[in-house]
């Protein structure tokens, strides 16, 4: 992963799709008397951030189109595109940000100083690393400083920090890069502690790069490659870099030749191996990619989940595919169905660890705690999961975390707990495509520093704990 680390050192520039460079729609705030256009989504993005850093609030809600923040739905859609752009950017490089600023601050800012720090962190973002004019990211900022009682009396320092900061990038922002991690102290912490310090860097470089989009296709990837304009990965799964347009307005969709999955997320459902005839439970199924995939390898499939508006996704999902499965909502815990399956498949909740590079709030919204809370719970939905498949049956547990606590360490102690599973281990040459990602215990283990294809934003895929065993008897 070399090349990964090499690109890190280097200034990145993300260009804002769909919006004003200045980023301004109809949604403008008066100040002065006279609109400034462009400040109300600064606006916004800085009180998203503080909904993210300080209440741990994930960003998938707040951005909602339907259910997110009030000040976000009030944008228009131009607008919404560029906030997410700020967001996804101060979260994505935040220990960089909070670096290069802090050089210019004298002494640090007040720890009750919150507002100024997120305004601040919007403003770099935009400087360091979108293709925004510096001037309008200052601008905005000041007048937004003003415009907030909490703020008004540092919009002096605003200015003046903004200023130095977009003179020095050039010569400051690649050292910077090539000398920070882009995490929070625990989540850093335990990257080293699982992978050692050189993967754990690679890791985190990785989550530098918006991931690009994977496809599984129903059939004949190489065409749908072509379609596309993408590549075949090794485990068959179509790759797309640099998206153009609404995933809805690309070729087969309409007609459900393909779904959108990570490569990571499609190899799970490939550990059953043939599963044509069988009845298989998919637990936790919801949007249901994994179910598709058992549908069309000739499952008969059942997809349990406990939120109803997530199976209305499924359904739609499943619908648009031409497939169909036994739809249950369900609480695991409590499922009972009226025979046991011949295989089950458990995507357990988790930390989510493993899909930064989509999501990099993550390390912010989460905590060690978390992880543990969650360790826990899958505990409980693998020992419930077993009841529910046949003796001699097979059962696939999975999760997209890093932390060998939701994965490598959980699945270990389940076996030594649970004396009605035995382990089922993976061969090297059963499953094409996956052996690079096989562990010496029979597992699967991928990261986002895994899959070097060359340059980091085609690279990578989401990180995945799966193993595999069967229910004894």
């Amino acid at each position: 992963m070399g090349a990964q680390s090499d690109r890190t050192q280097r200034p990145m520039v993300v260009s804002v799709a769909g919006s004003r460079r200045a980023g301004s729609g109809n949604q403008d705030h008066r100040d002065g008397g006279e609109f400034v256009a462009g400040l109300a989504a600064r606006k916004a993005a800085a009180r998203l951030l503080a909904a993210v850093i300080d209440a741990r609030t994930p960003l998938d809600g707040l951005t909602d189109h339907e259910n997110g923040h009030p000040q976000y739905k009030a944008l228009d859609l131009r607008d919404r595109g560029l906030v997410r752009a700020i967001l996804v950017t101060a979260l994505r490089f935040r220990m960089t940000i909070t670096g290069l600023l802090a050089r210019r601050l004298e002494k640090p800012l007040p720890p009750n100083a919150t507002a100024l720090s997120h305004m601040l962190h919007v403003a770099a973002a935009q400087i360091l690393f979108l293709d925004i004019p510096d001037s309008a990211a200052v601008d905005l900022a000041v007048t937004h400083a003003k415009s907030d009682p909490r703020t008004q009396r540092f919009s002096g320092l605003v200015n003046g920090v903004l200023r130095t900061l977009a003179r020095a990038k050039e010569t400051e922002l690649p050292a910077a890069l090539a000398a920070t991690d882009e995490a929070p102290k625990w989540f850093s912490d335990r990257l080293k502690a699982a992978y050692g310090a050189n993967k754990a860097k690679l890791i985190l470089a990785a989550h530098r790069y918006e991931a690009p989009v994977d496809f599984s296709v129903k059939a004949d990837p190489e065409l749908w490659a072509e379609k596309l304009g993408g590549i075949v990965l090794p485990t068959g799964t179509v790759r797309v870099q640099n998206l153009a347009g609404a995933v809805t307005d690309l070729p087969g969709f309409a007609e459900g030749a393909w779904w959108v999955q990570d490569a990571a997320a499609s190899l799970p459902a490939r550990l059953f191996g043939d599963v044509g005839g069988l009845r298989v439970a998919d637990l936790c199924a919801a949007p249901g990619g994994k179910t598709a995939q058992l549908v069309l390898a000739g499952a008969r499939v059942t997809a349990v989940d406990t939120s109803k508006n997530r199976l209305g996704r499924l359904a739609q999902n499943l619908d648009r595919l031409g497939l169909s499965a036994e739809i249950v909502q369900a609480d695991l815990l409590k499922y009972e169905p009226t025979e046991l399956f011949d295989a089950v498949l458990l995507d357990a909740p988790c930390s989510s660890t493993g899909t930064v590079r989509r999501h990099p709030d993550v390390p912010w919204t989460k905590t060690a705690a978390d992880v543990e809370k969650l360790a826990d719970l899958q505990r409980r939905l693998l020992a419930r999961a077993v009841t529910l498949v046949r003796p001699g049956g097979r059962i696939v547990f999975s999760n997209c975390s890093l932390d060998p606590l939701e994965g490598e360490d959980l699945y270990l102690a389940f076996l030594k707990e649970t004396p009605v599973v035995v382990d089922d281990p993976l061969r090297q040459g059963e499953i094409a495509g996956i052996d690079s990602f096989l562990t010496a215990q029979g597992t699967l283990r991928t990261t986002p520093a895994d899959l070097d294809l060359g340059a980091p934003e085609r690279s990578g895929l989401d990180g995945f704990f799966a193993a595999r065993m069967r229910r004894a008897g």
